[in-house]
């Protein structure tokens, strides 16, 4: 059986939007805390 092209994988969206990625960067701490003040459950995938 072949492969369909698109298939997220879970590394990847950990590398791309994690939390730990999103604090290395000051425009990622700014995404967290944008979504700590909006009152999101989840601030960051994994």
């Amino acid at each position: 059986m072949t492969q369909r092209t698109l298939h997220g994988t879970s590394r990847k969206r950990r590398r791309v939007s994690g939390f730990r990625t999103r604090m290395r960067t000051r425009n990622g701490r700014a995404v967290i805390r944008g979504r700590r003040q909006k009152g999101r459950e989840r601030l960051a995938v994994y």
